[in-house]
């Protein structure tokens, strides 16, 4: 069943490919429009609209699932539920291609709450008590995201078109409350807590999850519409927020032992700097990059599933280690992938990654957002070369290596997403960005940040070798206390419903006699203590405030 469905959809990318390339040499495209029903002047109509940028999203989403799918037939081999889990892959999949081809906001509901729903499908598949919170915290946080986008279509039916390309601009609070639905998909503070959450759901999952699906939705929402951000406010709004995001997820990674965990910060971070080229304009760099981060992660998350997979199990980075001696072949693929994280030169990630961090240099200069921004660079560099040294250098100091069967399927999906992530690199640089415009930045601009990442490391093992200077790391720890903040409210419930559901604390206990006895009780306590002692000094501080009131 997985091969079949894996051959289906690499076709299928292979076609939307084949698309891509004729509309971009042609730079024109194509609407598919049925007209469903029309109340006085407004229609609503499902169309499907294919233009390069589309097609090439949906061949990459394609692509990737299908080699996702191809990797699970190994993977979920022994799982009792491998069928079920793989048509709620396909939804999942078939959820997202509608987000990506309807420009129409009444029917991208369709594809912004299957993604939504599905998703929590995926995180709850291992039945834990782990996993129902994780999917908890991941579906509300993404139905803050669903509110804001129907409360949009309020707006929507007073234009008369729910149509995005007949928009050139909007109400205020319309594009705020779709500011706010792209930030809870793409999780930027304040709704960072649920990516970390997810990694409950399997590596499989993980792998789609946070390179070319859900994640990235709210980036493409953001795409789509762009004009927003001809707008200094949103742009202002927009990229101090993905400015914190982005060294709050640097930070997090760099502390962080769960690997799954360290992967899914990586990811945080490479969306908060999509997100700062959108608010900057820059629409095909964010898109750029967006294709090239959905390549690379989602191979650095197949390597780490056969990382945990040949440790049987174990996801601290501290246990793992000197995994090239075990796999030469998949460590170097993970090898390249991080390098592509940290944009080394001429691998993936680097063609967009570069061009971004030039563009920040040549259009800001304000002291404060240009700190962050090379704090968060700072951390990405620091995060994957610890990764690279936990991993493929550092000996192990875990004992229960037995499980080197890699199948066949596993190693070839990985292979095809290597290949693609060479070549696609320099492909699409030519392609996106061949009119792009010069940058003029200084000498002092370029090498900041390779002066700045010396002088940051110096300065930590000075305070080391100090060791007088005492701080406490557990607000880093803990993504900015975010995940006790989202889940606050969420467990005060649960909790208030598991005694409600005890038989001594039920409806009768809190609203009968009981209740009402308590209450008297209190009344009776009150009453006593004005008429102790307290009576008297009471009516004299009213009688003061009345004075202050009079003069």
């Amino acid at each position: 069943m997985f091969i079949y469905w894996s051959m289906l959809l690499i076709m299928m990318s292979l076609m939307f490919m084949m698309f891509f390339m004729l509309f971009f040499k042609e730079e024109n495209l194509l609407i598919l429009e049925y007209l469903l029903i029309s109340i006085q002047n407004m229609d609503i109509k499902l169309y499907f609209l294919f233009d390069w940028m589309s097609t090439m999203f949906t061949s990459i989403v394609l692509m990737i699932s299908g080699m996702v799918i191809l990797y699970s037939h190994s993977y979920m081999s022994n799982d009792n539920n491998k069928n079920s889990f793989c048509l709620i892959v396909l939804m999942f999949v078939l959820s997202m291609i509608f987000l990506i081809l309807m420009p129409n906001m009444f029917m991208l509901i369709l594809g912004w709450d299957g993604l939504g729903l599905v998703s929590y499908c995926l995180v709850i598949h291992y039945q834990s008590i782990n996993s129902y919170n994780s999917g908890m915290i991941t579906i509300i946080s993404n139905r803050v995201g669903d509110v804001m986008i129907i409360l949009s279509l309020i707006f929507f039916v007073s234009f008369g078109s729910f149509d995005l390309m007949s928009l050139n601009k909007i109400e205020l609070i319309c594009g705020i409350l779709i500011l706010i639905a792209g930030l809870t998909k793409s999780a930027q503070i304040p709704f960072s807590a649920w990516l970390p959450a997810a990694m409950a759901a399997p590596t499989p999952v993980s792998s789609l999850v946070h390179s070319s699906t859900l994640v990235t939705a709210g980036v493409y929402l953001l795409l789509r519409f762009n004009f927003l951000f001809k707008l200094d406010y949103f742009s202002m709004i927009l990229i101090k927020i993905s400015l914190m995001t982005m060294m709050m997820s640097g930070i997090n990674a760099f502390f962080e032992n769960d690997f799954k965990k360290i992967i899914a910060f990586s990811t945080l971070s490479q969306l908060s700097l999509m997100m700062i080229s959108i608010s900057m304009g820059m629409m095909n760099l964010a898109f750029f990059h967006l294709i090239m981060h959905a390549i690379f992660k989602s191979m650095l998350f197949l390597c780490a599933g056969l990382v945990i997979h040949s440790f049987n199990g174990f996801q601290d980075i501290r246990m793992l280690g000197n995994f090239f001696n075990v796999s030469p072949f998949v460590s170097s693929c993970m090898f390249i992938s991080i390098l592509s994280l940290m944009g080394f030169p001429f691998i993936g990630g680097f063609y967009s990654k570069d061009l971004i961090v030039e563009f920040f240099l040549f259009k800001w200069n304000n002291l404060i957002l240009f700190f962050m921004f090379y704090m968060g660079i700072l951390f990405t560099f620091l995060y994957c070369s610890r990764m690279i040294y936990m991993l493929l250098l550092k000996s192990t100091m875990n004992l229960c290596m037995s499980k080197f069967n890699f199948d066949i399927f596993m190693t070839f999906s990985i292979m095809i997403l290597c290949v693609m992530m060479i070549i696609s690199g320099s492909l699409l640089n030519w392609m996106i960005n061949s009119n792009f415009n010069l940058i003029f930045i200084t000498v002092i601009s370029k090498n900041f940040t390779i002066i700045f990442m010396i002088f940051s490391i110096s300065f930590y093992f000075l305070l080391k070798s100090m060791m007088k200077i005492k701080y406490n790391l557990d607000f880093f720890f803990k993504i900015w206390y975010l995940s006790s903040l989202t889940s606050y409210t969420l467990l005060i419930n649960s909790k208030f419903m598991m005694k409600m559901s005890m038989s001594d604390w039920t409806w009768m206990e809190l609203m009968g006699p009981s209740m009402i006895n308590n209450n008297f009780m209190d009344l009776f306590k009150f009453n006593y203590w004005i008429e102790k002692s307290n009576l008297n000094k009471i009516l004299l501080i009213l009688l003061i405030f009345m004075l202050m009131i009079l003069i």
